[in-house]
């Protein structure tokens, strides 16, 4: 199983950005697909998930209306739409993978996102 992380970036306060991963190898409509981040020094935190039903579900109140999860099981992909992006969100940001009720199964590799002026 692989998981590939891509669309981080160096960007402005204020600005957007479009994070993707792909999956390879599972069953994609199984499973659960999330976003975490982590900063140098903190643990790693669950940003967002969302079911193979389509369903949004656990997203960080640090990030609710600002972050949008989707999915598009045709092309095996989760999406992270984040705007009005933060110093605070600077991170590397990871793709997860799980069966329901499980934890992460798989991880990427991670992308970093650096939010600075």
């Amino acid at each position: 199983v692989q998981l590939v992380e891509s669309g981080g970036a160096l960007v402005q306060p204020g600005e957007s950005l479009r994070l993707s991963c792909e999956a390879s190898e599972i069953t994609f409509r199984w499973y659960t697909m999330g976003w975490y981040r982590q900063s140098p020094g903190k643990e790693r935190e669950l940003v967002a998930e969302i079911a193979g039903t389509g369903e949004t579900k656990n997203v960080a109140d640090s990030v609710k209306d600002r972050f949008i999860i989707s999915r598009d099981d045709d092309k095996n992909k989760v999406f992270l739409q984040m705007n009005s992006l933060k110093p605070e969100d600077t991170a590397v940001y990871y793709c997860s993978a799980r069966l329901e009720p499980l934890k992460p199964n798989y991880w990427g590799q991670g992308t970093q996102v650096t939010v600075s002026l």
